[in-house]
């Protein structure tokens, strides 16, 4: 059964940067997409940031273009989410997903998640 770990949360200061790792163990591990989603207490899991596992194609919420970066490591099954200039609204608990789905790009059809880390952005 194939689990995700993601690593790298923490509290930083606006304008900072942190960068948010998740890595696939157990049997071979193939989805179509990768995503890192946000969740905040009250409210629902938002996407931010897609890539095509087996591709280049990258996807992200309007929220974080030009500040996030998505990028991923097929042979060691990382996906990785470098954020930089971080503001107190990025404040959240930061979950990585995966997806078999030909809608990945959606942010929908994700069923593998992990199991979220921390991100705390203090102004």
């Amino acid at each position: 059964q194939v689990q995700l770990f993601e690593s790298g949360g923490g509290s930083v200061q606006a304008g900072g940067s942190l960068m948010l790792s998740c890595t696939a163990s157990g049997r071979t591990f193939s989805p179509i997409g990768m995503g890192w989603f946000r969740q905040v207490p009250g409210k629902e899991r938002d996407f931010v940031a897609i890539i095509r596992w087996n591709g280049d194609n990258t996807y992200y919420a309007d929220s974080v273009k030009g500040r996030f970066t998505i990028f991923k490591n097929v042979a060691r099954t990382t996906v990785y989410l470098q954020m930089n200039s971080l503001k107190p609204e990025d404040t959240a608990i930061y979950y990585c997903g995966a997806s078999s789905s030909g809608y990945y790009y959606t942010g929908r059809g994700y069923n593998l998640w992990g199991q979220g880390t921390q991100v705390t952005v203090s102004s």
